[in-house]
């Protein structure tokens, strides 16, 4: 019992650090385009820089044999978690602002619970159900309060690339999760990734000819190494860390965080105060992941037995190469 309780904590600790570089992340990518760099020019660094890391890392571990069929699984992972995913969010970022992506993204807990329940069964609950509606009310209160959105020309563009990027995301999340429970996190990102900047590198190489990196201020290396270490290294091998115990809605909840870190921060530099409406912001969204993320019954036994099974099936198809090869 302890055991699982370190790793569910483990697993919630993980999505709050994604929850922290995540809220960063809007404010230092908008920075970069299009002053110093395109969208196409960031998703081009940020994936070949990924892929990288990625197959540097995985040098540290034993070499893990896919399937052909989870291999098309990747792919398909690449090109939605990676290549669709990352270029639409920083097309659509370049259109519009970081308050209005904010807004849409809060949306994303709810794609990806309803194309859980389809896709892997997910079951839906009035709980779970009004934890995300707690969390989308704190979310836009946040956001929201004392602002305003933008529904035209070029930010309205941007925000449907934006809705774009959420459905890819939410698609990459319900996917990943039955192969997060057969292979090794190292192993399902080394080969992600190389799928994802594969499919990249047709509509972005050229736009990387026009980069003049003897120009590159101290600035933009900076925010590069946040943008590629931080951003995709560490955030995906966490949140293939987290899938592993929790459910994709679980972990999508986490996009109501990080408007509220960023109001946290705000407030300890002295740029702004906190106010009523900060702190029942606040107690929404921790009331939503309480209940977003509450066991019932039979959920941890279910989990085991698909865990349990998916180990038994892997080691039967072991059994049946070695006496292949014998």
């Amino acid at each position: 019992m302890n055991r699982d309780l370190s790793h569910f904590t483990r697993a919630h600790l993980s999505m709050l650090a994604v929850a922290v570089i995540f809220g960063l992340h809007y404010s230092i990518a908008k920075s970069l385009m299009p002053v110093s760099l395109t969208p196409w020019q960031v998703v081009f660094l940020r994936l070949l820089g990924g892929v990288i890391l990625f197959w540097i890392f995985q040098g540290f571990f034993p070499r893990e044999k896919v399937q052909r069929a989870d291999m098309w699984k990747l792919a398909l992972c690449g090109l939605l978690g990676f290549t669709l995913n990352i270029t639409l969010f920083y097309t659509g970022l370049n259109f519009t602002t970081p308050v209005d992506a904010s807004v849409i993204h809060v949306s994303t807990p709810i794609i990806v619970l309803i194309l859980a329940s389809l896709m892997i069964r997910e079951k839906i609950t009035l709980t779970k159900l009004g934890g995300i509606l707690l969390g989308m009310c704190g979310a836009l209160i946040l956001i929201l309060w004392g602002r305003h959105l933008q529904f035209g020309g070029r930010p309205a563009l941007g925000n449907i690339l934006l809705v774009l990027n959420m459905v890819c995301y939410a698609l990459y999340l319900v996917i990943l999760k039955p192969l997060v429970l057969k292979y090794h996190t190292v192993t399902i990102l080394k080969w992600v990734s190389l799928f994802g900047f594969l499919f990249v590198i047709p509509v972005s190489a050229r736009s990387m000819l026009n980069i003049s990196f003897a120009g590159f201020s101290w600035y933009t290396w900076i925010a590069l190494g946040y943008i590629i270490v931080l951003t995709t290294f560490v955030v995906y091998l966490l949140i293939n860390f987290a899938l592993k115990i929790l459910t994709p809605t679980a972990v999508s909840y986490y996009s109501y965080l990080q408007p509220m870190l960023a109001a946290v921060s705000s407030v300890t530099v002295g740029m702004e105060r906190i106010t009523l409406p900060k702190v029942v912001a606040a107690i929404l969204i921790f009331a939503g992941v309480w209940l977003v993320t509450a066991k019932t019954k039979g959920t941890g036994s279910r989990d085991e037995g698909r865990r349990m099974s998916l180990r038994g099936a892997e080691r039967r198809s072991k059994t049946r190469d070695e006496r292949r090869e014998t």
